[in-house]
């Protein structure tokens, strides 16, 4: 399939909000509190006329997505990007195409094209940002054969999502990282 072919068939924003089951509250008080400074909105109104659609590789129960989704989305509604997401797990035949590291399925990945379709950038998992916290996070926990190992990762885990469901200076990583891409 072309990439316009996997773009028509993704979801709409709203559709892929309508069906989600985990994560959905986060992502939505995300996307009620991000803001673009004059500076970003600047910067994303240069690609207004380049009529760019975005598929969004993701799935519901991924914080990174949870973090990156509505920012994206608020990026696209300045730039005029038309977005279109798909569950990993139901489209690998694109998904390792967009490997990380060129071994593993991380999410959510952004792939821009144009109005032909052409790739033009992607981006994803996370900002360098947003991973050096989560190396950061890992290298406090015990090694895995500690019989805490599992509960402190739990926690974790918890602290990584309350953080970045919370931390202005998070999302401003992640909109830098794009505009760096973009630009």
């Amino acid at each position: 399939m072309t990439l316009l072919e996997w773009f028509s068939k993704g979801l709409t924003y709203q559709e892929y909000v309508d069906q989600m089951t985990v994560n959905r509250e986060e992502m939505l008080s995300i996307d009620e509190r991000i803001h673009l400074s004059e500076d970003d909105q600047n910067f994303l109104q240069s690609y207004q006329s380049k009529q760019w659609r975005v598929i969004i590789l993701t799935a519901d129960w991924c914080g990174d997505a949870m973090l990156c989704v509505p920012i994206l989305k608020r990026m696209a509604e300045v730039a005029h990007f038309d977005l279109r997401f798909l569950h990993r797990d139901e489209n690998l035949e694109l998904m390792d195409q967009y490997l990380t590291n060129g071994k593993s399925r991380s999410i959510p990945k952004f792939i821009f094209i144009d109005d032909q379709g052409v790739e033009q950038a992607v981006w994803g998992p996370r900002a360098v940002e947003v991973q050096l916290l989560v190396d950061q996070m890992q290298s406090e926990l015990p090694n895995q054969e500690d019989p805490q190992f599992k509960e402190k990762q739990k926690e974790m885990y918890q602290a990584f999502r309350d953080k970045i469901s919370s931390d202005p200076k998070i999302w401003q990583s992640v909109i830098c990282s794009l505009r760096q891409l973009l630009s």
